[in-house]
This record gives structure tokens, sequence and C-alpha cells, in this order.
């Protein structure tokens, strides 16, 4: 549970990471026109939204969406790898929701605290969290993440990661789920 299992990439994972490439190509002199010195990260841009059309950058804090931005061009141009998000900036509200559903599926606040953190201690409501996908691009951004100061940061949760710009590249210790710790406190201090 602590690591994505290796799940080798189907033929469609390579076909999806494949099109989404040349797409990336094919929109380059649109966004060159557009936008010159960021003309690559814009068609990465455009082209992860054309595979990944459910997903919602909005609420991310501008350092966390600008890092998130750059880290997955990277890895599509560079390495052909798709990273996706599943879930970044969170309402308060909705974070409370899933809390209590949590508390009421696992029957403890403390159990559901393994898995879903209450609005005042979550990332996601603050607007540095991402949940990304599929596995593959997690496992490439918890390689090449420092770079951009995005860090994963629970055993349990392969998919979660945080900006932490404070962290000047060195990773915080990992929690082995979000409940460890107490509100407020950073999870690379005992």
């Amino acid at each position: 549970m602590n690591e994505p299992r290796t799940i080798p990439l189907r033929p469609r994972d390579r076909l999806y990471a494949a099109v989404t490439l040349v797409l990336a190509v094919f929109l380059l002199p649109a966004a060159f026109a557009r936008h010159p010195g960021r003309a690559r990260e814009l068609a990465c841009r455009w082209a992860l939204r054309v595979r990944f059309p459910a997903e919602d950058l909005t609420g991310l804090t501008d350092g966390a969406l600008a890092a998130f931005t750059a880290a997955r061009a990277r890895a599509l141009w560079r390495h052909g790898q798709l990273i996706g998000l599943t879930s970044g900036y969170r309402d308060p509200h909705v974070q409370q929701r899933m809390f209590d559903e949590e508390v009421r599926r696992s029957g403890s606040p403390a159990s559901a605290r393994m898995l879903v953190l209450p609005p005042a201690e979550s990332s996601h409501v603050k607007g540095i969290a991402l949940d990304v996908r599929p596995h593959e691009g997690a496992r490439w951004l918890e390689e090449h993440g420092a770079r951009y100061d995005l860090y994963r940061i629970y055993d349990n949760e392969w998919w979660h990661f945080e900006y932490r710009p404070d962290r000047g590249g060195r990773p915080p210790r990992r929690r082995p789920h979000p409940g460890v710790g107490q509100a407020g406190e950073h999870p690379d201090r005992p």
C-alpha cells in the first residue's frame, strides 16, 4: 500500500502518452505564436487538457500551479510521461464532508485521520496539495519533484504531493499517513 504497485504499462497507456506528446508537438507552433517564451509549457498544458479533461487546477496557489505546470511539462517533453491531477484545491466544506464520511466509514475520527484530514489541517484546503495520476506519473514526480519543490508526503498515499518551497530541494521526512502529528506541525519535524 505504501508504494505504487509495479504495473507494466498497458498498450493503452503507451498510446495515451504517445498521442498526447504528438498533440503537444502539433500545438507547439500555435503556442509559440501566443507565448514564445513558454511555448512548450503552453502546448503541453493544452495537450494534457485534452487527455485529462476533468482535472481542475483552480484554487492552487500561484507557486503550486507554476511548479506543477513546469514539472508536468518537463515530464512530457523530456520523458514522454503523463502526469494528471486527480484532486488539487478543495473547498473547506468539501474537505469537511470527506472527513465526516471517512469518520462514518471507519468508525472514529482517529482512524479517519489516517486517510483524510479535517479542513483546518488539510494542505488541499491551502491550495498546495496535488493528488496525481497515473502511477508512473507519481513515480516520475517522486524522482524529479524536488526540482520543483513538489514532494511526496505520506507513505500510504503514493499519489499525494505537496508544494513546499521552504524545503530548498530537500524532501521532508515522510509521514506514515496524514494523521501523524498535530495541527500546524510540519511533517519533517518530530
